[in-house]
Order: C-alpha cells, then sequence, then structure tokens
C-alpha cells in the first residue's frame, strides 16, 4: 500500500495547485484542508478568523486534517499553519510522505499581494508579514521528508519531481 502524499508550506506556494495536478497524473484522490473546513463551516478562512477566531479554526483544522490523514490513496493539502500542530505532524511524519513547497518571499508577495482571504497577513506590510510567519514555520516545514524549491519550477517540473520522490518510498 502507498503511503499518502502530503503538501505543505506556506500560504500562495502552490499546494493545492499542485495536489490537483498530482491527483490527476497519479489517480490518487486530493483533499485541500482549507476547502473542506470552508464547505463544512459555510464561511470562507477570513470568516471564521473574524467571527470565530483562530484557536477555533485551528481546533477544526486538527479535526478535519486528522480524519483525513487516516484515509488511503489520497493527496493532501495541507493549511500554512497546520503542521505545527503536534499531532498533525507526528500522525504526518508516521503514516505519509510529505513534502515541503518552498518559494522565495519576494514570489509569495506578489502572488498574496491581491488576496483578502489571508487572515493571518497583514496587507498594510505584506512583505513583512510573510518573513514573519515563514521564520515561525520554516524548522517545522523542515521536519517533511523532502523540501522543493519552487522558485525556479513551473507546475510540471514541481509535479514531476515530486512523482519522482514519491515513487522511491
Amino acid at each position: 500500500m502507498k503511503k499518502n502524499l502530503i503538501l505543505t508550506g506556506m500560504m500562495g506556494v502552490g499546494k493545492s495547485t499542485v495536489g490537483k495536478a498530482l491527483s490527476r497524473r497519479l489517480l490518487m484522490n486530493f483533499s485541500d484542508i482549507d476547502v473542506i473546513i470552508e464547505s463544512k463551516l459555510e464561511m470562507n478562512i477570513q470568516e471564521i478568523f473574524e467571527k470565530k477566531g483562530e484557536p477555533f479554526f485551528r481546533q477544526i483544522e486538527e479535526k478535519i486534517t486528522l480524519e483525513e490523514l487516516k484515509k488511503e490513496n489520497i493527496i493532501i493539502s495541507l493549511g500554512g499553519g497546520a503542521i505545527m500542530n503536534s499531532k498533525i505532524k507526528k500522525s504526518i511524519l508516521l503514516n505519509s510522505v510529505s513534502f515541503w513547497l518552498d518559494l522565495d518571499i519576494k514570489t509569495l508577495e506578489k502572488r498574496l499581494k491581491k488576496s483578502k482571504k489571508r487572515p493571518l497577513l497583514n496587507e498594510k506590510n505584506l512583505g513583512n508579514s510573510l518573513k514573519q510567519i515563514y521564520k515561525e514555520r520554516k524548522n517545522t516545514y523542515a521536519a517533511a521528508n523532502y523540501k522543493i524549491n519552487c522558485s525556479k519550477l513551473n507546475i510540471n517540473l514541481t509535479t514531476d519531481r515530486i512523482i519522482k520522490l514519491y515513487a522511491n518510498n
């Protein structure tokens, strides 16, 4: 039985886009944790943070992520901060092959500039917000089985690299 394939990394790095492409190529199911949360709560992530708060969001994120991790033959795109949760991280490291999609801050900033659905970002100082979040998370992201530097890769090269590494597990 193949292990599940997990994508982690900063918001805006392309986890959902890469996950969908991998799903088509590997003929595996795909789950986007943020999309599942939004669907279950009938609110977008920004609204959940505003109305219910980050602790509530993290609780729901943990519950849904741990449920998804129990499934088989699945590619999971985690929310940017999900792997900071020790239960989620432990489950991933035990039962899955994980990939940290990494991207330089400047490119992330360009991608996220117009996004209104990223509750942890300070729109007035986006670059500094991203640097701070990245600094807080990079050591935890580094626990992933593989790091893919996406800065010079398009979607096809990224998925090719992941497929090649995943096949060795």
